[in-house]
């Protein structure tokens, strides 16, 4: 990508059309005003009252002080389809899209960490037993967009209090390595008393493998033998997951 796909914040330039000059730190006052109108209905109606486009704009406010934001939000979401899919966009594909920066992509990904930060926050150190609708919210968002596979194992002690969520391997796009020795070893580590198993499928469907089945029980098979219970596995898709447990299958 040239340096001309780059916004830079000294300059004065559109995303379409001439170029026009702006004093330094004055912004125009249509893009000025229309800021400050996204912001108020922001504030007064929270994030239903603004579509996709318009929140993506909110977003990209920060990472470019003197450019109309509308033109690069709805290039994005024709990119990649929603708000959610465009923050959670791996860094490569998003710097093919015109118009998008090292800024951009700071500010992009800014918001997808503190995303994942404030969900995970409701769910650690607490008991999965009253917070399991927040513990699955944690995982689609941690999850469900990935581009290759991630086992993750959450650690309980034995009052079923989130400990520890540990991601044990990184794979492919369709499988991922997973040591069962490895997991119970960390388990007791950790002085956990059950485990929670997840992992995701990033070709959007959640429905397990024979290798994901085969896997669980060997898991559960090892657990067992050290006094330590698998409560489920998850896998986790782009629109639904699946319950091991739910399913029969554990």
């Amino acid at each position: 990508m040239t340096d001309s796909n780059q916004f830079d914040d000294a300059q004065g330039l559109l995303f379409e059309g001439p170029a026009i000059p702006v004093p330094q730190g004055k912004l125009p006052s249509y893009i000025r005003d229309h800021r400050a109108r996204l912001r108020e209905r922001f504030l007064s109606g929270g994030a239903d009252a603004l579509p996709d486009y318009e929140m993506l704009e909110l977003v990209l406010f920060g990472a470019v002080q003197r450019q109309d934001m509308k033109p690069l939000a709805r290039r994005l979401l024709d990119t990649f389809g929603d708000f959610n899919e465009v923050l959670s966009a791996p860094v490569a594909r998003l710097r093919e899209v015109q118009g998008v920066g090292e800024s951009v992509l700071c500010q992009l990904k800014v918001i997808e960490a503190a995303a994942h930060r404030l969900s995970r926050a409701r769910v650690m150190q607490r008991s999965i037993v009253s917070s399991w609708e927040a513990l699955l919210d944690y995982c689609r968002t941690a999850m469900s967009h990935r581009d290759v596979e991630q086992f993750r194992v959450l650690y309980l002690d034995r009052k079923n209090v989130l400990i520890a969520d540990e991601a044990q391997a990184r794979g492919t796009v369709d499988h991922v390595p997973v040591y069962p020795r490895e997991v119970v070893k960390r388990a007791l580590e950790l002085n956990a008393s059950a485990l929670i198993l997840v992992h995701n499928h990033p070709s959007g469907d959640p429905t397990p493998s024979r290798a994901d089945i085969e896997m669980t029980a060997k898991i559960a098979r090892a657990a067992e033998a050290l006094g330590l219970t698998v409560h489920d596995h998850l896998v986790i898709g782009r629109a639904r997951e699946i319950s091991f447990r739910s399913e029969g299958l554990l």
